[in-house]
C-alpha cells in the first residue's frame, strides 16, 4: 500500500489549494479515505472523509462550507480541495486509508501566511 500526497504549500490567507492523494497496493475503490492534519502544538485531527462511491462524506467543522473532499476511482487518488484558507489552517496534511492497520501517507505542508 502507498499513498503520495502532493499539492501542499504556501498560500495567502483567502486562497486555495489542491491537495492530491494518488493510491496504489489496493483496491482503491473498495475503501474509504479520509485527510487528516497537525498544526504545530496540537494532536492530528480528522478534516475530512469521504466513503465508497462518494457516498457518507464528513467534514471537521472548522472547514465545512471550505473544504470539498472528492474522489476519483478511475485515477485511485482522492483529492481536498481547500478555499478560503485561512491561518489557523497551517499544518501537515496526510491522507488515510483506514483500515486494519491503517495507512497513511509521507504527508505534506500547507502554510497560510501573508
Amino acid at each position: 500500500v502507498q499513498l503520495v500526497e502532493s499539492g501542499g504549500g504556501l498560500v495567502q490567507p483567502g486562497g486555495s489549494l489542491r491537495l492530491s492523494c494518488a493510491a496504489s497496493g489496493f483496491s482503491f475503490s473498495s475503501y474509504v479515505m479520509s485527510w487528516h492534519r497537525q498544526a504545530p502544538g496540537k494532536e492530528r485531527e480528522l478534516v475530512a472523509a469521504i466513503g465508497i462511491y462518494d457516498r457518507s462524506i464528513t467534514y471537521a467543522d472548522s472547514v465545512k462550507g471550505r473544504f470539498t473532499i472528492s474522489r476519483d476511482n478511475s485515477k485511485n487518488t482522492v483529492y481536498l480541495q481547500m478555499n478560503s484558507l485561512k491561518p489557523e489552517d497551517t499544518a501537515v496534511y496526510w491522507c488515510k486509508r483506514p483500515g486494519r492497520p491503517d495507512y497513511w501517507g509521507q504527508g505534506t505542508q500547507v502554510t497560510v501566511s501573508s
